[in-house]
């Protein structure tokens, strides 16, 4: 195991957002097959397939921008 080295928490916070995006949009998605018998009153605006959408998106971004092989890259290159 590498000691000395460090993770950006950003780099976690993407994966929730990944994570939380995916499993909202999904939900999203499955509300759009079958929809639910109560429906609330601004459901076509499909708001789970929006904003899960949105924060797999921000997701990606973030896991990408402070992933662990970008930083070390970037460390090295200072070094």
């Amino acid at each position: 195991m590498k000691s000395g080295g460090s993770l950006s928490i950003w780099f976690f916070i993407g994966l929730s957002m990944l994570v939380n995006g995916a499993l909202i949009f999904g939900t999203g998605l499955y509300e759009l097959v079958r929809p639910p018998e109560n429906r609330v009153v601004l459901y076509g605006l499909h708001a789970p397939i929006w904003w899960g959408g949105l924060l797999f998106l921000l997701g990606v971004f973030y896991c990408y921008r402070f992933s662990p092989s970008r930083e070390r890259v970037r460390n090295a290159g200072s070094a």
